[in-house]
């Protein structure tokens, strides 16, 4: 499992003016650039909740070998499912490798991530992932 870009936090207005400033050519993209972002530590936790905990922990432990099954698997519509993967893969956590024909598996990318609270600003950060 091989981890090249690890989730990071940041305020959408932060965003917002980096990528102004980059396309003015007044900086170079951040280090973090390309990378799956979170506008805070509010919504990793409603993606990781825990319908979606436990679909990871099927992906994990049971190896699907297409989004069909792992719908059956947590009895689930596969649109519902597939929707689902789609904002875990955009997220660093999970990936989707081609399977027989079409098929496509999903793999675990990250079991943890380390989140970095602060209780009197927002400027939250994810700090490790694993």
């Amino acid at each position: 499992m091989t981890n090249t870009r690890k989730p990071s936090i940041r305020s959408l207005r932060s965003l917002r003016d980096e990528m102004v400033s980059v396309a003015k050519g007044e900086r170079a993209p951040s280090e973090d650039a390309g990378q799956a972002i979170f506008s805070s530590a509010e919504a990793v936790t409603r993606l990781l909740n825990q319908e979606n905990r436990h679909l990871l922990d099927v992906i994990d432990t049971q190896h699907p070998q297409s989004v069909a099954q792992l719908a059956e698997l947590v009895q689930r519509a596969e649109p519902n499912v597939s929707r689902t993967l789609s904002k875990l893969v955009e997220a660093g956590i999970v990936e989707m490798v081609n399977g027989e024909g079409r098929t496509k598996i999903p793999r675990l990318r990250l079991r943890e991530l380390t989140v970095r609270i602060f209780t009197t600003k927002s400027t939250d950060q994810v700090i490790e992932a694993h």
